[in-house]
């Protein structure tokens, strides 16, 4: 399916980890360590620069933001009065840190590379949960590259793109926030997830670079939409817009050597996105 799709905002390096939140569509330039905001006018502000590679966003109820810091292996946060360390993952993983999600009640889980480089292959890793107090503890493990990840709006269910394993894994979210019944939600053929999101019907959109294409994936497997980019490749969208029906494509060229071919892509979709925390 080749959907009209339209540009929203261009000139990046590499977009990552998009969330909507109040009116705009927050996001990493993961390799320029930004982070920046963009409405649907395309007006654009950098929020934060950091001298690091960041990715995944989530939000506390009060409205701070948190940050992955990636080959610091920090979680960050934005305080009224600056940038603070929300936790410290050094000493739980080795590798650099990539995709979370915050939930409801403060909870971040957050997945990391398994692999020192890209072009290395990933050993099995884990998925670490930083309360809201920062106290951090890996919840998950033997997984291959996860990636993108959501938390289901009753907080009940977490399920992650495992990459490299080609597959999504869902897990129980127990009180304590332990992952518990690891199950795999879909998984088949050609399937790379890499950034994901959740609409009103529970299906998950995944980009999917081996493809260039972003998918609606139901769970089981059976996949009910595909939309395909052409000139560019696709690491991540997500669901927003006022009426919650846009959805915005994380996109780029830079792994064929074209530095700012990042873009903020969107279209109009026919099920809604669940508003995340």
């Amino acid at each position: 399916m080749n959907l009209d799709k339209k540009i929203l905002l261009s000139g990046l390096e590499f977009p990552e980890g998009p969330r909507w939140r109040n009116g705009k569509l927050y996001f990493s330039d993961a390799a320029a360590g930004k982070v920046i905001a963009v409405d649907e006018n395309g007006k654009s502000d950098v929020l934060v620069q950091i001298q690091d590679m960041t990715s995944g966003l989530g939000f506390l109820n009060d409205r701070r933001m948190l940050i992955v810091s990636m080959q610091k292996r920090h979680l960050m946060r934005l305080d009224p009065d600056g940038l603070k360390i929300h936790a410290d993952l050094s000493k739980l993983t080795e590798f650099p840190c990539n995709d979370c999600v915050t939930d409801a009640n403060g909870r971040t889980y957050i997945g990391n590379w398994g692999a020192k480089t890209l072009g290395d292959p990933p050993d099995p890793t884990c998925i670490i949960m930083v309360t809201i107090d920062g106290d951090a503890r890996v919840v998950a493990d033997n997984l291959l590259f996860p990636n993108g990840c959501i938390v289901t709006p009753d907080c009940k269910t977490f399920i992650v793109a495992e990459q490299r394993g080609g597959a999504l894994i869902a897990f129980d979210i127990e009180s304590s926030g332990d992952l518990t019944n690891r199950r795999v939600w879909a998984k088949f053929e050609g399937f790379d997830p890499d950034g994901i999101c959740l609409d009103e019907e529970g299906a998950i959109w995944a980009a999917n670079p081996l493809t260039n294409e972003v998918l609606r994936v139901l769970e089981g497997g059976e996949v009910t939409s595909k939309i395909k980019v052409n000139d560019t490749n696709v690491f991540a969208c997500a669901l927003g817009g006022e009426d919650g029906r846009t959805l915005f494509l994380c996109t780029n060229q830079l792994f064929q050597g074209k530095r700012a071919s990042g873009r903020i892509e969107y279209l109009k979709v026919e099920v809604p996105g669940v508003e995340i925390p």
